[in-house]
């Protein structure tokens, strides 16, 4: 592949290296990973659950859903995710949420952009933060991911339309049972909104999927408001082994 080097990209680039987003060593071309951080970070691939997008060990119908959605289908259709969150690619989601690393905001995207299906005349929007929450924050680093995405794939962006109703402590350390609680309808659609929202496809943009519940809690409000369909994308997903059983 052809790579632009036009004069202010070689001046741009001595002035400004590019560096491996996780390691922070130089690379050639374009930021990114260095070829020993790729084979690190590991990259989610089929075969997975045709509506969560957990991994399946083994070989299986492209349509087969994981044990959870086969029990209880959740309000999104699909969530997709690039990488799954482990020791060696958390890094990556630490130091863009708590240390300002927003210069890979563009590279995330992008790769955001290769694992969702293509959507034509979506609307794009982050779960949002609590405005307490944003203004000691000063950012919402999912909706600069909506942002970009919405951009990437020429989707509508509109992160008004999608509000956080009450302030709900870190999901951290709570389990899967808590966390369906703590968030249970701390989302909704302003009334003025949802003429914004009415049989719109859904693109729900976030960083980390866990469990999935701040995700199916944002999609139900969305779905009462008349959105046809909510797909959710994150950039990384937990996935614990006992999910696989």
């Amino acid at each position: 592949m052809q790579t632009n080097r036009s004069p202010f990209n070689s001046l741009l680039n001595l002035l400004i290296p590019l560096r491996c987003v996780k390691c922070g060593i130089l690379v050639e071309d374009k930021p990114g990973l260095c070829p020993t951080c790729w084979l690190k970070v590991p990259f989610i691939s089929k075969p997975f659950c045709a509506c969560c997008g957990l991994p399946f060990e083994f070989e299986i119908d492209q349509n087969a859903l994981c044990a959870r959605c086969s029990y209880k289908q959740p309000a999104y259709t699909t969530a997709r995710s690039v990488f799954a969150y482990t020791a060696e690619s958390k890094d990556l989601i630490l130091k863009f949420k708590h240390l300002d690393a927003l210069s890979s905001v563009p590279l995330f995207a992008e790769w955001m952009t290769y694992v969702v299906e293509e959507k034509k005349e979506a609307l794009c929007i982050p779960v949002p933060l609590h405005w307490t929450r944003l203004f000691t924050r000063t950012y919402n680093q999912a909706a600069l991911l909506a942002q970009r995405l919405a951009c990437l794939n020429q989707w509508a962006y509109m992160p008004s339309v999608l509000v956080r109703t009450r302030r709900t402590p870190p999901q951290g350390y709570l389990s899967a049972k808590d966390r369906k609680k703590n968030v249970a309808q701390a989302f909704s659609v302003p009334q003025a909104k949802r003429c914004h929202v009415v049989g719109k496809t859904i693109i729900l943009v976030d960083d980390v999927f866990t469990t999935g519940a701040t995700l199916n809690a944002c999609a139900q409000p969305l779905l009462k408001a008349g959105a046809r369909e909510v797909h959710a994308l994150t950039l990384a997903r937990v996935v614990r082994a006992q999910q696989f059983s």
